[in-house]
């Protein structure tokens, strides 16, 4: 009987400790930081795509500008 009663108070200290661990608020702070990375890398992402498609358009326009103004001298 004193081990069944023992194995009880060692669930009921284990219960307690998990129920402990998943009511701290130690770690929102963690999960915080991970959601806005998470956020911060798709929009880089989206924006990095966006102007991927721009860029070759952009430099052409450059290198014409450039070209002209050398052509002009």
């Amino acid at each position: 009987m004193k081990y069944i009663v023992a194995l009880q108070n060692k669930a009921d200290a284990l219960r307690a400790n998990v129920l402990g661990t998943l009511t701290r608020k130690e770690g929102q702070n963690t999960v915080e930081y991970v959601l806005m990375l998470v956020v911060v890398v798709g929009v880089a992402v989206l924006v990095g795509g966006l102007i991927k498609s721009f860029m070759p358009e952009f430099w052409e326009n450059i290198k014409g500008k450039i070209l002209g103004g050398a052509n002009s001298l």
